[in-house]
């Protein structure tokens, strides 16, 4: 059983870092761009990143606690409190910064069918820089919990 919970756990993971990846790199692409059609394609990419992720996330949870209860550590040691506490930390600040990114998308495809025309409300959606330095957080909270769940100190 211990073999089975571990590979969908790290299997999760690399779901979950791997739509991570995909999202921030279609979030930072369309920063650059002008033409809404450009930001909604490249926005829509980003999309599928965060589904990948969050899926990701779930099943790396789940499967993460499965292990946990199965190796008999349960929820008591310190290490896996701290990790689930990130975790939740992560989500809510990725979950902030993504949010920037979805109304862009939106607005995007508005402007693309509109004539396709720059626009600066797109441009400040797109480059909201508190948006972005949620998203980036919420990657290094994550790393921590990483680095939690491998030493267990």
């Amino acid at each position: 059983m211990y073999d089975l919970l571990l590979f969908f756990h790290l299997l999760f993971v690399i779901a979950f870092f791997a739509g991570g990846a995909v999202a921030a790199t279609a979030q930072y692409a369309a920063v650059g761009r002008e033409r809404p059609s450009d930001v909604a394609m490249l926005l829509g990419v980003a999309r599928s990143g965060a589904v990948l992720l969050g899926a990701g996330s779930l099943g790396t949870l789940g499967f993460g606690i499965g292990l946990a209860e199965h190796l008999g550590f349960g929820f008591s040691p310190a290490w896996i409190q701290a990790g689930l506490a990130l975790w939740v930390v992560a989500m809510a600040l990725g979950g902030y910064g993504g949010r920037a990114a979805r109304r862009g998308r939106e607005l995007a495809v508005q402007l693309a069918a509109a004539g396709d025309t720059p626009s600066a409300e797109l441009r400040a959606l797109v480059a909201d820089r508190r948006a972005l330095w949620a998203s980036n957080a919420s990657g290094l909270v994550l790393l921590a919990v990483v680095g939690l769940m491998v030493w267990q100190p």
